[in-house]
């Protein structure tokens, strides 16, 4: 007997039972847990739903990239005033992509723009989608120090942070239409949850540490991400709105400082303050 061939006429007929198998399960689970009007019973839309949640869990990069212009589009025609200074934009644009070259996802086509707000705050939100408010540029004493947040929003974006957070809203609330086919809400909920709800414990963990190594790669200085954190809890008042978030700003300091210890580098690109001033000159 061929047992090459058998094994492998075997397992391909094993994966046309398995995922149907999946959607069913899944679909009967979203039906357990939906109130259903009356006894209607459509096993056809059960499966279909279940589907969808099978494709939210395996959200392709062109998937994230469409639904992350629609997002951007929804933003440019709200109130947040996006900055038209080409020369700013154009900075951070090259900052963002020298750190993209070394992040985990360099192939993702990212985009950073600039929001003209002079609060201290950054967000990312699918597909590469970064903003940058002229607040904390202004705030940051260096490029380095700039570069160390933009990298803190690629690493969000390398670790699929929204989209978990994302499908975990969607199977919470029981929304299940938005796990793969309804775009607009899909959209509603990453703007929501982009914009107004902070990141778990283990995702600015992790987006620090992402965003640490893709800092060092592209040449600045590690010691950059840790004095700009340091520096703005010592302002007094209340913390910026991009670390007003858990875990405790202490608590990421510290897991930064003994990362930088256990890998130190000698980079030390960024930390001209006189020219980073004279790069931003024009929002000062």
């Amino acid at each position: 007997m061929n047992w090459k061939s058998f094994l492998a006429n075997y397992q391909t007929g094993r994966r046309r039972w398995f995922y149907p198998l999946i959607s069913v399960v899944v679909a009967v689970t979203v039906c357990l847990s939906t109130p259903m009007p009356g006894n209607a019973f459509d096993i056809r839309s059960l499966i279909f739903r279940g589907i969808q949640i099978i494709q939210m869990s395996n959200m392709s990069d062109r998937q994230e990239v469409d639904l992350g212009r629609q997002m951007n589009q929804q933003l440019q025609s709200s109130n947040i005033r996006f900055s038209r200074n080409s020369q700013i934009n154009r900075y951070v644009e090259q900052i963002g992509q020298r750190l993209v070259a070394n992040s985990d996802r360099p192939n993702l086509p990212f985009t950073f723009q600039v929001v003209d707000d002079n609060s201290i705050n950054a967000f990312a939100t699918l597909g590469g989608y970064i903003y940058i408010h002229t607040g904390l540029m202004k705030a940051a004493d260096n490029e380095a120090e700039l570069a160390s947040v933009i990298a803190h929003e690629i690493g969000h974006v390398g670790g699929k942070h929204l989209v978990q957070q994302m499908r975990q809203r969607e199977i919470a609330s029981g929304v299940a239409s938005a796990a793969g086919l309804d775009r607009n809400a899909a959209v509603g909920i990453g703007l929501d949850l982009a914009l107004n709800r902070p990141r778990s414990r283990q995702d600015e963990f992790d987006a620090d540490r992402r965003g640490l190594l893709a800092l060092t790669q592209a040449g600045y200085a590690q010691s950059a991400m840790v004095s700009f954190m340091q520096k703005l809890m010592q302002r007094g008042g209340s913390l910026p709105t991009f670390l007003s978030t858990h875990p405790a700003t202490g608590d990421r300091i510290n897991a930064l400082q003994n990362s930088i210890n256990a890998q130190p580098s000698n980079q030390s690109d960024g930390l001209d303050n006189a020219a980073y001033r004279a790069n931003i000159r024009t929002i000062l």
